[in-house]
């Protein structure tokens, strides 16, 4: 029964490409339905018929029982993805899928103290330890399929930071924002986008403070960042809108917020793009 609702929500969900005109080299060969966004930090869902297997560039893409799939596209996606679409008799279907460029806001700030900018020395192993359990989380690969249930804003308050901007410190350009930023109160309830269970749960991460991620399935895990308190074990399952723990100032922040961001495995998608408007 839970497949089949999962699979009648795959059904209702809105014909995104279209919504987004995007170009007829995106149109769905035989075998294969989809919606989504074919641009930078997009996401796409689907389903594919029975016996087929699907390869985005180098990366198998999981299939659910009733070939239920998804996607995404980076920040900085060339202009061309290969997607390769294999037959239960081995005959192969090669697409090149068009992924829209978009802009991205660059910051230059000058004059911070060095320290601002790069961690000290002894921190190194720390952080390395730190990010090495972050990836190992976004690796997993488990049939869920929980992001058909969609997305609710994971907290209330103004966005105070986008997908996609970079800044540039002293003349070094630093690692791009790969997140929502939503102002809010220390305090502040955060929530569960959507459903999943929790892989990753810790108080005090160097970068990003008291850090929540959930599995949804097939790859695709929400992070959310700088929590003053967590509120959720490793291996729990949490419903959608479920309080996960409350925003904060946590890690390396300048003030109260929460910073949610998207992944496909290790591919950073726009998580904003994912919310209905409020």
């Amino acid at each position: 029964m839970r497949w089949l609702m999962a699979a009648l929500m795959l059904l209702a969900l809105p014909t995104w490409a279209q919504a987004n005109n995007q170009a007829p080299a995106n149109q769905a060969p035989a075998g294969i339905e989809w919606r989504g966004d074919f641009s930078q930090g997009g996401l796409v869902q689907g389903r594919a018929a029975p016996g087929l297997k699907l390869k985005l560039g180098e990366r198998e893409v999981p299939l659910g029982p009733n070939g239920e799939f998804v996607f995404g596209f980076g920040r900085d996606e060339p202009a061309e993805a290969p997607l390769s679409i294999r037959a239960a008799d081995g005959r192969e279907t090669k697409l090149t899928l068009s992924i829209a460029k978009r802009q991205y806001d660059i910051q230059r700030i000058d004059g911070l103290p060095p320290a601002q900018v790069t961690p000290p020395a002894e921190l190194l192993e720390r952080i390395k330890r730190e990010n090495a359990r972050i990836a190992a989380a976004r690796q997993i690969n488990s049939p869920r399929l929980d992001y058909l249930g969609g997305w609710v804003w994971p907290a209330d308050g103004p966005v105070s930071g986008v997908y996609g901007s970079q800044r540039i410190l002293n003349g070094e350009p630093r690692q791009p924002h790969f997140g929502l930023d939503i102002a809010a109160p220390t305090g502040t309830p955060v929530r569960a986008s959507t459903a999943g269970v929790v892989t990753f749960a810790d108080k005090d991460v160097y970068y990003t403070g008291g850090t929540v991620i959930i599995d949804h399935g097939h790859g695709i895990n929400g992070a959310y960042s700088h929590l003053s308190r967590v509120d959720v074990k490793v291996g729990q399952t949490v419903k959608q809108g479920e309080q996960i723990g409350a925003v904060g100032a946590t890690g390396r922040a300048t003030g109260p917020h929460l910073d949610w961001r998207m992944n496909w495995f290790d591919v950073r998608l726009d998580p904003q793009r994912l919310l209905p408007p409020r």
